[in-house]
């Protein structure tokens, strides 16, 4: 069994590995939408800070119910 801290090294390269992806799919799909590079990158910088935080908390919660 992993320790407490093995287990939240875990969720935080989670949650980076999972941004990467998923900031990338908001970026491809700000610029279909707007077709304006500028406004994709606005849009997919706020999303990485907020949803990283977002998804840490989420993990971290499923985790101390199981």
């Amino acid at each position: 069994m992993k320790t407490k801290a093995q287990r939240r090294r875990i969720s935080a390269y989670k949650t980076f590995t999972w941004r990467v992806l998923a900031t990338a799919d908001t970026f491809v799909i700000s610029y279909i939408i707007t077709g304006r590079l500028l406004v994709a990158t606005s849009i997919a910088s706020i999303e990485i800070i907020t949803k990283m935080c977002l998804y840490y908390w989420h993990e971290r919660m499923w985790d101390k119910a199981l």
